[in-house]
């Protein structure tokens, strides 16, 4: 797993850039969300997500004070540098790939969410690590770093629909059935199943796959989590996301009718003993709301406007797009791979448009755009407004910590497990 990142200190492209819009052929592909996260309807809001179910028990963000409420973006700027300067080395702000620019230009560090969980261990005299990601990346820091430093999420409701799909319930259920059918299993000195989390999921879940023998992954070291799995275990239960899933799978050769889809709340997943005793990799019904929005019909538009584009996408793709992909690989190695390119280059990409556009703006020599057509945020994250980060960053100049996120002691032994497993399972 690659640890690049990048150190936003010196300053960034994004501040040079308030909203960068591309055009995709034939059409615009552009970051335009409400602006005012507060102002968005109940549940993940607009965007990408806006079709997900948000589940009961939801963190909710209380009312920012009016003043942030009413400030201009200019003074919001002022005031939030003026904290950073005031906190000084006392408080570390990271940023994710994909958060909106606006954010990401006050970021000390930029990069993926376990990038960025690593990068704040770097900062030993930070006492606040404020995290411009999503819920469970803030989770993952506060398990990680040392117990007296404070993790902040700046939006309570920045959360992933992807995570949120697989809860510790429905998931116990589903070990408990599958238990008790490989009950009977010959015992060859292998789990029958080994349980492999990815990324992005809850630290409930992390826990999970820590107590019962399995890891982490992460979407650049998927593969050699698997190859992990399989050398303890017959099987592996794979969740959240049955895109990253498949995809690493098979390219692996397993082939895809050994790979069943378990829906929750459906007996055996909705699926029969038979195929359940055949199944090799069982796939969480869960998936990535902007990367489900890219299709084959995007890549074969791209390849006919730009004769010869290079055509990357995420693996949290569907199958067939990744198949109909050149490359297919993080949020790290897409970054890497247009940073690496010797010659102007033509590059569709397949991932979330703040990424993508702040690419295009850092290398001008290329042209960089975005396979999907239509907004494709990650409308969650995009609840990190500058206007919750003044307002945290001041609180904590004031003494007071706001927003923490505080992982239970009872699971936070369990996630590190599952975690380190994952650190060791090197690509």
């Amino acid at each position: 797993m690659s640890t690049q990142l990048t150190d936003n200190n010196s300053g960034s492209v994004a501040q040079n850039i308030t909203r960068l819009t591309l055009l995709a052929p034939g059409s615009t592909c552009s970051t335009e969300l409400a602006s005012n996260p507060w102002d968005t309807p109940a549940g993940y809001g607009p965007g990408a997500s806006q079709e997900d179910k948000i589940p009961s028990g939801y963190p909710v963000q209380g009312s920012l004070p009016e003043e942030y409420l009413k400030a201009s973006d200019a003074e919001l700027d002022t005031r939030i540098r003026a904290a950073k300067d005031t906190l000084g080395e006392r408080a570390v702000i990271l940023g994710h790939f994909y958060q909106r620019d606006e954010v990401v230009q006050y970021a000390d560090f930029v990069g993926d969410s376990f990038q960025l969980a690593n990068a704040a261990l770097t900062r030993d005299k930070a006492e606040a690590i404020v995290f411009c990601g999503v819920h469970f990346m803030a989770e993952t820091a506060d398990i990680l770093s040392r117990p007296e430093q404070a993790v902040i999420l700046p939006n309570l409701a920045a959360g992933c629909s992807m995570a949120d799909m697989a809860d510790g319930p429905s998931v116990q259920q589903c070990w408990d059935e599958l238990t008790e059918l490989y009950l009977d299993e010959e015992d060859d000195g292998r789990m029958p199943v080994i349980p492999v989390t990815y990324m992005n999921c809850s630290a409930e879940l992390k826990a999970f796959v820590g107590r019962n023998g399995g890891l982490v992954c992460t979407s650049s070291n998927a593969a050699t989590v698997l190859e992990w799995a399989f050398e303890r275990g017959r099987r592996v239960l794979f969740f959240p996301d049955q895109h990253l899933g498949r995809n690493t799978a098979k390219a692996m050769g397993i082939p895809l009718e050994n790979m069943p889809m378990w829906t929750p709340r459906k007996a055996l997943g909705g699926n029969s003993e038979e195929i359940m005793r055949e199944a090799q990799v069982i796939l969480w019904h869960g998936f990535c709301s902007v990367h489900k929005r890219f299709n084959t019909n995007q890549i074969a538009k791209a390849r006919e406007d730009y004769p010869g584009v290079r055509v990357i996408v995420h693996p949290e793709c569907p199958m067939e797009v990744v198949d109909a992909a050149d490359e297919a690989g993080s949020t790290d190695y897409i970054r890497r791979a247009i940073a690496e390119a010797t010659e102007p280059t033509v590059f569709a990409i397949g991932t979330e448009i703040n990424m993508v556009n702040r690419l295009a703006a850092e290398y001008p020599q290329h042209t960089i755009f975005c396979l999907d057509p239509v907004i494709c945020p990650c409308s969650t994250m995009y609840r990190i407004h500058p206007g919750y980060l003044a307002w945290v960053l001041e609180e904590l100049v004031e003494g007071r910590v706001v927003n923490q996120i505080r992982v239970p002691q009872n699971q936070q032994a369990d996630a590190r497990i599952a975690l380190d497993r994952m650190l060791a399972a090197k690509p």
